[in-house]
């Protein structure tokens, strides 16, 4: 091997290059690379000596001495490079994708591994959005088409068909919708925003958007109404003006409806905002205005005057017609129902408080809570119904909200889990004249969406066929998976359908609008989310549809906590202990992993086959002695254990340790929660297997739970907090590690675990010191993130104190340290995904509070970095734990908040028989290879650049009697790299942090690929994912960037500014996965899908589901002779020439202002307005129109052959019976 020269050395310090320490001892340098232009200059050196090297002879016999060569010459590029001028650190962009640096022995593996990749693979869009409208405000309904839509507070619509019908649209303004209507059966929908404008959106396209605008600037919009088959929308306003204006044009017509000529003129007081408008069902030409103060014009359009004036003196919430025209029901704030005839409009003709307590005659019945919305709805062969909103007696104050129907003389109170915001009764006939067939009523809650069956006189609701129960319980972590094994999902449906909720009505979903089909997309995927309650939702997210598969509930392995049972548990949890941190699933194996709040880990198998056995559980004692320790509060406790903590504990078989510490004692082998002692029932479906939990120390609380992976094929299960790593056997149920950080590194530890402060001899004023003034050690800096101090939940801020100060101890006090002190709870009420925040700076109780706060990412998680290194990612792989290392063998990687990567070595048993009775040797390997940053992400690929999977274990029903003993033998799947007569490495380790990436050959772990991705930001998430059969990896930056980048070679091939960072649910909840696929939790009650795809994104329209679809509006009802005569106005109503421009004239101009959207048919991209886009339209509506006469020509055309027919048939009974005499017949 050739020698390097020493000046060379010299230059590098002595130190190699590629970030790896040999033997573990000394500082390992993660210099930054070289500059690019050095880099191009020492290639071109480079390969001149290779063309030298490849024309030797023995050279090209020697194929290890070549690249031996290689390796000299690189560490002589690197000493040139290091030693000239300017060869700094490469900063990274200001935008998020920092420079990359390239280490020359990385052209050996370029020239081995083709990459396929390119920047033409990649584009971000988002597909579907999943779940329950973030806090809902509106709601409207197309009887014909059968489309719901709903509108909420932060401007979005979301408008539901049948299933796989489900589209999201954004009003840019992000106002908060006040009212929707739709043009029934034209596909076209009217929004109101709270900055008083009227929206138009084209729903004839797949993704819909915004035709027109008319923006409202002197008035205030309240209420609007588009009569049936009209195209004048009626506008009330808070001022008690009512606008009309065109829907084809969007333009505001002259016709106006003052208040002050509507009301009397006697009235002296202001009558306030409409609140209601409505034609006559009877003559279009009257319309009713209903006004908050309690009065309601009746007014003639075509006279321009008020026919009729009511009042009453409690103001009205709500009107609506009976569907003659010759009555109306008004709902009032004090919970009265007042019926109307125009016959009498002195005084109401029936008025009602429906639960209002009977009173002696003569006197008012007693108030109750507003009525803020009511429906009369007629039927032809039974009574009407009247549904209403509100209306409780006040004396019931902790009575839940709820929703009365009266029918005849039966009144039915429906009770709701929370606030109804609005509701809609579904009708057989759009037409407001004919009778109404009420057979549904849809209601919008704050957090749920149910309809009332009321065809059944028990009222039942429909079973939901969209994802609307997310929120059920807050999420608090997801998980993705894409290109699953497919029959994982049949399975799962079928365990979990056995357990869906009974009662539901037997009738079909109601809304049924809309088309879809399953598109090109074909792979299954599954997304679970890990909820507050403990309970675990899998979800089948295949072709962009989300559907329920089965349910788990963690919870059931603890005992209940009983109120006044024990101390421990009340005093160590106070809210949501079982609140799930963690998932960890491996699809071909089923087994599934999950860590919660109260620092326990489960771990589950899957089983077709009930069973009743003991839960088995084991604890684990994970302690951090170190001597640089703080402490936010100068108090004194009882000493840390000795070094025999350290030692795994023993297993306990029959459940948690009851051990209950007295009063003033410190707790010590505690766990946070008790394991079910007795004999349980496994329903089919996942079953627990182990539990294990973390328990109290000498009064300090089990730290949470940072990093978990699971091993089938091992069967061991690896975790790690801010204290240390364990690891245990959940095969013969025993604990193999349990130890402390600092041991892992044994005799060399990189980083010295001395008191780092240069302050540490000054002496300390009152005993308390702010540790943010003294400056931050440089590792210590170097991997803390940027804005740790708003996403982390702890405070580094010199604002905040309480987090970050206390009181730095001597070697001496280091036994008196008490963090938290006894008896005080370690959890707070475990915070969603969905409601958390980034916080700004807090008070000291806030800071303290948030000090709890836990996530995956030790970029979000309260670790206090000053003072511990905490476990960050772990992964099982076959590899080489060492560089002398021939062969691969078991290894744990671990990776730490400093940076650091550990490699642990696995020494299981080489029978498959000895593997339940033989023990597993874990043992720290002495390889450290290190970051800048903390660690996020492992992955591994082979020297060909195909993508290695850990090794699993064949799924096996571990229940299952009818097999024989042989076949319980264990049937594994390792992935070993692929085989070569060469000399030299066979595999390729990804290691991701939040600073940079790296790329490492093993065994010699050489480090071939550096990629700086943020200098100023950090990374929150990153996955290694196939994309086209190719590996690449994917990352969320806290900065809104996601960046792609190639493997091996970590080239960017996507850096976009998508998502800002807006709160700590998208930091929790964001995760790629396969296929170019992401999600995140947009909201607390939604979930955001994305692609990263360009494939996917082109196909994304194939995908998507028809608003909507051409139907035939129904027929209007024959009134008949007599009733058209008698029952009203004969008259047809020209709406057109009474609003036109002709005779209304033209609104003023500084009332409102038409702005163009940039809507437009579909097929035209996003291109409407204009001339081309009005000819579109036209052409679209005469080819509908064409259609339509098409199909009345062809009914037509039957109607005549029918006529002829029968014609025939009475010509042939008059042939038949014309000479027969009467008395014949």
């Amino acid at each position: 091997m050739e020698k390097v020269p020493p000046s060379f050395l010299g230059a590098r310090g002595g130190v190699e290059d590629d970030g790896v320490s040999p033997g573990g001892g000394g500082r390992v340098n993660t210099g930054s690379p070289p500059p690019h232009t050095h880099t191009s200059f020492f290639l071109k050196i480079k390969r001149s000596e290779l063309n030298l090297s490849l024309g030797s002879p023995s050279l090209r016999e020697d194929r290890h001495a070549f690249k031996m060569k290689k390796f000299n010459f690189r560490k002589v590029l690197d000493g040139l490079t290091a030693s000239s001028p300017g060869s700094g650190s490469s900063s990274g962009s200001n935008s998020g994708g920092g420079s990359g640096s390239v280490h020359p022995g990385g052209t050996v593996l370029r020239e081995e591994i083709q990459e396929t990749l390119t920047s033409e693979y990649f584009h971000i869009c988002k597909t579907v959005r999943h779940g329950f409208p973030y806090q809902p405000t509106a709601l409207a309904f197309d009887p014909v088409q059968k489309t719901l839509a709903i509108g909420t507070r932060t401007g979005a619509i979301r408008i539901l068909g049948r299933p796989g019908v489900d589209c999201y649209c954004q009003h840019e303004s992000g106002a908060a919708v006040l009212q929707l209507q739709f043009l029934i059966n034209e596909g076209a929908l009217v929004s109101a925003s709270s900055d008083d404008t009227l929206h138009l959106w084209n729903l004839r396209q797949k993704r819909p958007a915004i035709l027109h605008s008319l923006k409202f600037n002197r008035e205030r919009i309240t209420y609007c109404h588009l009569p049936f088959q009209s195209k004048w929308l009626y506008v009330g306003t808070e001022r008690g003006n009512t606008h009309i204006v065109n829907i084809e044009s969007f333009i505001l017509s002259g016709y106006v409806i003052m208040w002050n000529k509507a009301i009397e003129l006697s009235t002296k007081t202001h009558p306030g905002p409409v609140v209601h408008l409505s034609d006559s069902p009877r003559d279009e030409g009257k319309l009713l205005i209903g006004y908050e103060n309690g009065t309601v014009v009746f007014w003639d359009l075509k006279s321009k005057r008020a026919e009729l004036r009511l009042y009453y003196d409690e103001a009205i919430h709500s009107i609506d017609w009976h569907h003659e025209g010759k009555q109306f029901m008004c709902s009032h704030s004090d919970g009265s129902l007042t019926l109307w005839n125009l016959k009498s409009p002195s005084r109401p003709f029936q008025t009602t408080i429906p639960h209002g307590k009977s009173q002696k005659e003569g006197r008012k019945s007693e108030s109750c809570k507003p009525i803020l919305k009511v429906e009369y709805k007629t039927c032809r062969n039974s009574e009407p119904f009247i549904i209403f909103s509100g209306g409780l007696s006040y004396d019931k104050a902790c009575r839940r909200p709820s929703l009365t129907i009266m029918h005849g003389k039966a009144i039915t109170v429906l009770e709701m889990d929370h606030p109804i915001v609005e509701f809609l009764t579904l009708c057989e006939t759009p037409y407001p004249n004919e009778f109404q067939e009420p057979y549904a009523v849809v209601v919008l809650l704050e957090k749920d969406l149910i309809v009332v069956d009321l065809t059944q006189s028990n009222f039942p609701i429909f079973e939901n066929p969209y994802p609307m129960d997310i929120h059920e319980s807050p999420v608090t972590c997801t998980a993705y998976f894409a290109d699953c094994p497919p029959d994982l999902i049949l399975v799962l449906y079928s365990i979990g359908v056995k357990h869906k909720k009974q009662g539901y009505s037997n009738k079909e979903w109601p809304i049924t609008g809309g088309a879809w089909n399953l598109g090109t997309q074909t792979y299954p995927e599954i997304i679970i989310t890990g909820h507050a309650d403990g309970s675990i939702k899998f979800w089948d997210a295949s072709a962009i549809t989300l559907q329920m598969l089965y349910k788990l509930k963690t919870s059931k392995v603890f005992e209940k906590q009983k109120v006044g049972e024990g101390k421990q548990t009340c005093e160590i949890v106070e809210e949501d202990p079982y609140a799930i941190q963690m998932i960890y699933w491996c699809p071909e194996s089923r087994i599934f992993c999950v860590s919660g709040v109260s620092a326990y880990v489960i771990i589950y198998k899957f089983s077709r086959h009930e069973i009743t056995a003991e839960i088995v559980s084991l604890e684990v004692r994970l302690q951090y002695d170190v001597e640089d320790i703080i402490t936010p509060e100068p108090e004194t406790s009882p000493p840390f254990p000795d070094l025999s903590s350290q030692l795994p504990s023993s297993r306990s078989l029959s459940g948690s340790t009851n051990t209950v510490a007295s009063e003033g004692v410190a707790k010590d082998s505690i766990p946070c929660l008790n394991v079910k002692t007795r004999p349980v029932r496994m329903p089919p479906g996942y079953q627990a297997e182990l539990v294990i939990q973390l328990v109290w120390m000498d009064g300090e609380p089990p730290q949470q739970i940072t990093s978990l992976a699971v091993s089938s094929a091992y069967g061991i299960v690896a975790f790690g907090n801010c204290n240390g790593l364990a690891v245990v056997d959940f095969i013969q149920k025993t604990v193999l590690l349990s130890m402390g950080t600092i041991d892992l590194y044994r005799s060399s530890d990189l980083y010295q675990r001395q008191p780092r402060s240069p302050r540490k001899n000054k002496q300390f004023i009152a005993g308390l010191t702010e540790l943010n003034d003294s400056p931050v050690p440089l590792e210590l800096e170097r991997c803390k993130s940027p804005t740790s101090d708003h996403v982390n939940g702890h405070c580094t801020s010199p604002t905040s104190q309480s987090c970050s100060s206390g009181k730095r101890l001597s070697n001496a006090d280091v036994s008196k340290v008490n963090r938290w002190g006894p008896g005080k709870p370690p959890f707070r009420k475990a915070q969603s995904a969905a409601c958390m925040e980034i916080s700004l700076p807090v008070t000291t109780e806030e800071s303290r509070e948030n000090l709890y706060n836990r996530s995956r990412s030790s970029s979000i998680s309260s670790i206090d970095k000053d003072s511990k290194e905490a476990i960050t990612a772990l992964y099982f792989m076959e590899s080489f734990a060492r560089k002398n290392d021939s062969t691969v063998s078991p290894c744990l990687f671990v990776g730490t908040s400093l940076g650091m990567v550990l490699i642990i070595s696995l020494n299981l048993p080489s029978a498959d028989e000895q593997r339940f009775t033989e023990p597993v040797m874990v043992l720290p390997s002495g390889t450290f290879l290190s970051l800048k940053g903390p660690v996020l992400t492992f992955s591994c690929m082979d020297r060909t650049g195909g993508l290695m999977h850990p090794p699993y274990e064949v799924w096996k029903d571990p229940n299952n009697i009818d097999e024989n003993e042989k076949s319980w033998r264990r049937k594994l799947v390792m992935n070993f790299p692929s085989p070569s007569q060469e000399i030299g490495d066979h595999q390729y380790t990804i290691i991701c942090s939040e600073k940079q990436a790296k790329v490492f050959s093993l065994p010699s772990q050489t480090c071939l690929y550096v990629h700086n991705i943020t200098e100023t930001s950090f990374i929150l998430r990153a996955d290694v994912v196939v994309m086209c059969n190719s590996a690449c990896l994917a990352c969320f930056c806290a900065n809104g960037h996601i960046m792609i980048m190639s493997l091996p070679s970590l080239r960017p091939m996507l850096d976009v500014n998508y998502l800002p960072l807006t709160d700590m649910r998208i930091a929790r909840t964001f995760c790629f996965t396969n296929e170019g696929q992401a999600l995140y939790l947009v909201s607390p009650t939604e979930i955001q899908r994305l692609t990263y795809s360009q494939e996917m994104c082109d196909n994304l329209q194939d995908m998507l589901g028809d608003l909507f679809t051409p139907i035939e509006t129904p027929e209007a009802q024959n009134r008949g002779f007599l009733k058209g005569l008698f029952g009203g106005s004969g008259q047809t109503f020209d709406r057109e020439e009474l609003f036109g421009e002709a005779s209304a004239g033209k609104a003023s101009r500084s009332l409102a202002q038409h702005i163009p959207g940039p809507g437009g048919i579909e097929g035209m991209k996003g291109a409407a307005g204009g001339v081309m886009g009005e000819l579109t339209r036209a052409r679209i509506a005469l080819d509908e129109r064409g259609q339509r006469l098409g199909e009345l020509e062809e009914k037509t055309a039957g109607m005549m052959t029918s006529a002829e027919a029968f014609s025939k048939h009475a010509h042939e009974l008059m042939l038949k019976y014309k000479d027969k005499k009467w008395y014949q017949f």
